[in-house]
């Protein structure tokens, strides 16, 4: 009898799971593979939905749980946290002994997830590496996770001749695109109509979509560059805004507060949620005007609803985009500036006619069977050099 290949997948956040999700479906219904779902972080917190409940209603079996965030997310905080993270998962690898681990992104608690593996000698698949996100400390992250990494899936073909630059082997390398744009493709997305029931909101009224997490790597505090932001808001004050919390990040408590003072001053026209699960986060996104904030997910899976995307400060800096986003600084008058140019009729018919560089939604089928068929016959990673003669 062939042995199963024993699996393990871990999610930290809320968005990390839903790019993760039909990947993780598909390996749970392959009859090759013994998933072992690992879930932590802000999934198991009240005040971020506690959506591991979400995944449970999914279907999925939750085999380990790794509670590590402390009550702070201050540089402090975070450093415990991610030492708390490393040990947990050094358990559970001491006791599952997973044949392959497989990460998303670039997050403090992948890494150390990764580092617990790569000492106990498990390969890596990392999903999403090669990217830039100048502007967070998660841009080492994930550079850092690449290097203790064995297989790799990238989102664009710039993406993986930047882990080949970074001495990956070629033929370790797979761009496959987004897993995010199969949700988009595959999922049963909302209608308008749908939508307003389960947020329980009028969507006759236009509205924005925001997302906002702290920009870690800046010198500005990330409660001075919200509220600008928030301030923008004033002078558009015929759109609802639907704002979903941040990620636990440094000093994402601080934007927490931020936002609820401004939800409760905003009753009228503002929805804050800390979480709206993944269907009605897309479903959002398609009938948004526009998607404001500094999350990837106007950068990646916006573009494949043809809405504008206002990109704000310099987190997401470097990474590839389409032309339905407009990048800003994050100060009143250009946040204004980008909203106002979003909305207007020339752009809008300019980002009708967009492409998302990211792909078309046949990333995961892709992913799935490279996991369950690519041998890893050895640990050892001999750097690629180029030759640049």
């Amino acid at each position: 009898m062939e042995l199963l290949k024993k699996i393990s997948v871990f999610t930290g956040t809320r968005a990390e799971y839903g790019l993760l999700y039909l990947i993780l479906k598909g390996l749970k219904a392959s009859p090759q593979v013994d998933l072992q779902l690992l879930v932590g972080g802000t999934h198991l917190k009240k005040e971020f939905g506690h959506t591991v409940e979400q995944i449970v209603n999914d279907g999925f079996s939750v085999t380990h749980t790794l509670d590590y965030l402390v009550d702070s997310d201050s540089p402090l905080g975070i450093s415990q946290s991610l030492a708390k993270a490393t040990v947990m998962a050094a358990e559970i690898f001491e006791q599952a002994k997973p044949d392959l681990l497989v990460l998303l992104g670039d997050r403090f608690e992948a890494l150390a997830l990764a580092q617990a593996a790569m000492i106990a000698g498990i390969p890596i698949a990392h999903i999403h590496g090669g990217e830039l996100t100048e502007g967070a400390m998660d841009d080492a992250i994930r550079h850092a996770i690449t290097k203790m990494s064995h297989l790799h899936f990238t989102s664009t073909e710039n993406y993986k001749q930047r882990l080949i630059q970074l001495g990956e082997q070629p033929e370790r390398v797979f761009n496959f695109g987004a897993p995010g744009i199969d949700n988009i493709v595959k999922l049963p997305l909302l209608s308008k109509a749908q939508l307003a029931k389960k947020l329980n909101i009028d969507l006759a009224q236009p509205y924005f979509l925001v997302t906002y997490h702290p920009e870690t790597l800046s010198e500005q505090k990330p409660t001075v560059s919200l509220t600008q932001l928030l301030l923008a808001f004033k002078s558009f004050p015929n759109y609802q805004i639907i704002i979903t919390y941040p990620n636990a990040d440094t000093y994402g408590r601080a934007l927490m507060m931020l936002l609820e003072e401004f939800a409760l001053a905003n009753k009228e026209r503002v929805h804050l949620y800390e979480s709206i699960g993944q269907i009605n986060f897309l479903s959002a996104m398609k009938f948004t005007s526009a998607v404001i904030g500094n999350s990837s997910s106007g950068i990646i899976e916006a573009p494949s609803f043809k809405v504008p995307t206002v990109n704000i400060g310099d987190r997401q800096k470097g990474r590839l985009a389409s032309n339905s986003v407009i990048h800003c600084s994050d100060n009143r008058e250009s946040i204004e500036r980008a909203i106002t140019c979003a909305l207007s009729n020339d752009f809008t018919q300019k980002v009708s006619q967009s492409s998302n560089p990211y792909g078309e939604g046949t990333a995961c089928p892709n992913i799935i069977n490279t996991l369950i068929n690519y041998d890893i016959n050895s640990l050892s990673k001999p750097f690629y050099d180029i030759d640049f003669k």
